[in-house]
């Protein structure tokens, strides 16, 4: 979103804030806790930094009383919080970034160009995010690598060699096309894979000395200096991307593609190469038997080819902190213990990722052995990812797959809109919320996360429902709402189930969602973890710090009927709780069986919240979900 017009938005958000007055702020983030301890408020970007991270900084650091909030994974998020007059929490992580997004919330951060943590760092990742004041606020975690994912098996199987340059890559598709197996694919419909093969198949341009003189001033515009695209780089790379979807053989159609009708696919040996991470193909050859490995973005020789990479996430951290030394001097003992080599492998969770710091050694998982040469020469590109060209390459992306757009009308369609970009989400006023509700977690849940369930669920007309986890990542204030406001209030788009249970199966559900296992595996671990239910409380026991044994459930204040037939709402998604690298809780295999045939289908969490909003026009009061008992 381009600086004058959200100066404009916060301008008008503000003023809503005075009006509206500022019930549901969080609590001070940087209070003391009734025990001496330091407190901490770590904003996370997703759910997984919950589980083998977050643990691990609780049992570095006792002396630390840290509170862990699943946020949203944009700058636009945080621009919303101080808007309303919010404070930011001590330490804030983000994956969707670019010094572009970021540059508003600069007043608001620290800057860490001094800190020793801040000299761990290879000099030419740093300077992405160095201000043109010096000053570096934001700090980048392990590179995730996002390239060509191929089934070397099938490559083996057909004697096709795997590609080593660009005519090669276009070759083997080619090979597979003719024995009836499909090249390429991917799943086109999302804008981070528009926005990532666009820039992927024209890395060597885009790492120009042009090419990073634009990124620079872009990076560095100002609200009366707006930056378009340039007329050497740009249209090159409109032009390779024209080519590419002509050589991965793209068919009308395709721009439709979501994630799981191009895996599966892939998984029964049907297509040959996709778009994905180091990650995903490490744990396809492992839980699948699948050999995956990652391809470089080719060049035309092989020393052309680049390796795109983001940032796991990135982390700043509030100025506020400055105003006490000692939080100050904990808060960065936390940073330097987050970008060690132990730190950053937490963070990993087991995933192949790369380090952009000096010090830190993770080993390359097999997945990335065939692009180790990439990574000899750092030939290993950052993405630029700012909201409006995730957005913009979305738009322009899809018109060029279907033909509205060649390359030149793609060039001047993008460059029209960089400079005058308008999120049509974030612009008109959907409903105006009376009530505010707080996030904060107490004994009796969150306020706000039962606000959210209780909605959705008076949309999908459920007797009861059921989210794996809290379910929100902000406070719900009173004012109006966006629907890019309304958004950002999900922690994610989760998947809806809604079908028929009986009282001992909700039970069941239940006991898998809250209860220590018999080998010591725990689906909860922090408290704001808990699930949030909607139609039914329960109560339950926590014995030991970050473990709980359940023990009432009601439905309307009487015990739950287990020979009662319900109509139940499950929101969430299985990989945290059922990973091994995560929670290592399977759902019970009958359950999950019957659950599968209540999928509702191109239907996310969002979709519900979206259609349950235009029925209520409010978030719903809450209810007292969870009782939280000590013993």
């Amino acid at each position: 979103m381009k600086k004058r017009f959200l100066c404009l938005l916060l301008a008008a958000v503000v003023a809503l804030t005075l009006l509206s007055g500022c019930a549901g702020q969080q609590a001070n983030p940087g209070k003391e806790e009734d025990d001496g301890r330091i407190s901490i408020t770590m904003y996370l970007w997703d759910r997984s930094m919950l589980k083998e991270f977050s643990p691990w900084l609780e049992e570095k650091f006792p002396d630390i009383h840290f509170t862990f909030v699943q946020s949203f994974n944009t700058m636009e998020y945080y621009k919303d919080l101080l808007a309303r007059g919010e404070e930011l929490p001590d330490i804030i992580t983000c994956r969707r970034f670019s010094l572009n997004d970021a540059a508003p919330l600069a007043e608001h951060l620290m800057d860490l160009s001094s800190t020793e943590v801040a000299g761990t760092f290879y000099s030419s990742y740093l300077e992405v995010n160095r201000e043109t004041s010096g000053a570096i606020r934001w700090l980048p975690m392990c590179a995730e690598v996002d390239c060509t994912m191929a089934n070397k098996d099938l490559f083996d199987q057909y004697g096709i060699p795997l590609p080593t340059n660009y005519a090669e890559f276009v070759a083997a598709i080619d090979a597979f096309e003719a024995v009836g197996i499909k090249g390429y694919q991917t799943d086109w419909d999302y804008d981070y894979t528009c926005l990532e093969t666009m820039q992927g198949c024209a890395i060597p341009e885009l790492m120009s000395l042009e090419g990073t003189q634009w990124r620079m001033a872009y990076e560095s515009e100002t609200a009366d200096s707006q930056v378009g695209l340039d007329d050497t780089v740009w249209p090159k790379v409109f032009e390779k991307y024209e080519q590419f979807l002509k050589d991965v053989r793209f068919e009308q159609g395709d721009e439709e593609l979501r994630f799981s009708a191009t895996m599966d696919p892939y998984f029964q040996g049907k297509t040959a190469m996709v778009r994905n991470t180091a990650a995903l193909a490490d744990d396809i050859t492992n839980e699948r038997g699948i050999t995956s490995v990652i391809l470089p973005y080719f060049g035309e020789t092989s020393d052309d080819n680049w390796l795109l990479t983001y940032p796991m996430c990135q982390l700043a951290v509030s100025n506020t902190v400055e105003q006490d030394e000692a939080k100050r001097k904990a808060v960065l003992e936390v940073l330097s213990a987050i970008f060690s080599e132990e730190g950053q492998k937490h963070v990993a969770a087991g995933t192949s990722v790369l380090s952009y710091n000096k010090e830190v050694n993770i080993t390359p998982t097999p997945a990335l052995a065939y692009v180790q040469d990439c990574i000899n020469r750092n030939h290993l590109y950052m993405r630029l990812a700012s909201t409006e060209v995730f957005s913009i390459s979305q738009d322009v992306g899809h018109k060029m797959m279907t033909g509205e757009y060649d390359a030149q009308a793609a060039y001047d369609a993008f460059n029209q809109r960089i400079t005058d970009f308008k999120d049509p989400d974030a612009v008109e006023v959907l409903f105006t919320q009376e009530t505010a509700y707080s996030n904060d977690f107490t004994d009796h849940g969150s306020a706000a996360a039962s606000s959210l369930m209780n909605t959705i669920r008076s949309s999908m007309e459920a007797d009861l429902a059921i989210g794996y986890s809290p379910t929100v990542s902000t406070p719900i204030y009173a004012g109006d709402y966006t629907l890019q406001q309304a958004k950002w209030v999900l922690t994610a788009r989760n998947s809806v189930y809604r079908g028929e249970y009986t009282g001992a199966e909700v039970r069941r559900f239940m006991d898998w969602l809250v209860n220590v296992k018999e080998d010591g595996s725990n689906p909860i671990q922090h408290r704001n973890l808990m699930p949030v239910t909607s139609g039914l409380s329960y109560t339950v026991t926590e014995y030991e710090r970050g473990k709980f044994r359940l023990e009432e459930i009601t439905v309307d204040g009487k015990p739950l009927d287990d020979a009662a037939v319900y109509s139940v709402l499950l929101v969430g998604a299985d990989t945290f709780l059922e990973h091994p690298n995560f929670c290592n809780c399977p759902m019970p295999a009958d359950l999950k069986e019957k659950r599968e045939a209540y999928l509702i289908h191109d239907f996310s969490s969002q979709e519900c919240m979206q259609e349950a909003l235009e029925k209520t026009r409010q978030f719903l009061a809450p209810s007292e979900y969870v009782t939280i008992k000590q013993g």
